[in-house]
């Protein structure tokens, strides 16, 4: 019973992190590579989202045994975020400059209000 819980509801979680680093990489990993030919990125591109949905889908359909559509879509933002700050600093080799923080918290925030029981 414990394992099944904890598989449910953090299954969903993991695999949605996996998803989220392929799709940071299939969206924005190009942008080191601007004299590839757009074509070949686009291929490339194409070819890792493949991986994404192989982890996202799953998620989704573990996940919509304990979360509702709006839950695991609040779970997924929050998840990109935190994976497209890190991926920006360290691949990107972007700042991540105060108001990038202030304005995923807010997002962050609106966790609060989805998942609050009212």
């Amino acid at each position: 019973m414990y394992n099944n819980f904890m598989f449910k509801n953090f299954a969903p979680i993991i695999l949605l992190t996996i998803s989220n680093v392929f799709m940071t990489f299939a969206w924005y990993g190009h942008l080191r590579h601007k004299s590839t030919a757009l074509w070949i990125v686009i291929l490339v591109s194409w070819g890792i989202a493949f991986f994404e949905y192989c982890f996202q889908v799953p998620a989704n359909r573990i996940g919509h045994a304990v979360y509702n559509a709006a839950q695991l879509k609040t779970i997924q933002e929050i998840i990109t975020l935190i994976v497209f700050s890190v991926f920006s600093v360290l691949y990107l080799k972007e700042e991540l400059k105060w108001n990038y923080v202030v304005g995923f918290l807010f997002i962050i925030l609106a966790a609060f209000f989805i998942f609050k029981k009212w």
